[in-house]
């Protein structure tokens, strides 16, 4: 099994940073797609950002395109999400995800995806 840990929340003023650490463990071949995903009270879950951890290829949601950053450890088999110039939209859970999945799907989209590892989330509250 695959297992993910989240870390780095908080709460930050608008304009703040964050940055948001997932510590894998388990099954690298279960993992080789990672994402973060964001939900808000009364909203649908949707996607962040995800990243190909083989080759480091990236993906973003137009609302953090330029803003936020995935990256990855791979000696640390850690994922990170870097936020800059947070706004109060984006207050919300913060939850890693993992999946198999080739480059093309891993980074094709961040539409409704069968990430199947998921960690419990780390709280962003972003104060205006």
């Amino acid at each position: 099994q695959v297992q993910l840990v989240e870390s780095g929340g908080g709460s930050v003023q608008a304009g703040g940073s964050l940055r948001l650490s997932c510590a894998a463990s388990g099954d690298i071949y279960r993992r080789n797609c990672m994402g973060w995903f964001r939900q808000a009270p009364g909203k649908e879950r949707e996607g962040v950002a995800a990243i190909y951890t083989r080759g480091g290829t990236t993906r973003y949601a137009d609302s953090v395109k330029g803003r936020f950053t995935i990256s990855r450890d791979s000696a640390a088999n850690t994922v990170y999400l870097q936020m800059n110039s947070l706004k109060p939209e984006d207050t919300a859970m913060y939850y890693c995800a993992a999946r198999f999945a080739p480059e093309s799907r891993c980074i094709g989209g961040l539409g409704p995806a069968p990430y199947n590892y998921w960690g419990h989330g780390t709280q962003v509250t972003v104060s205006s």
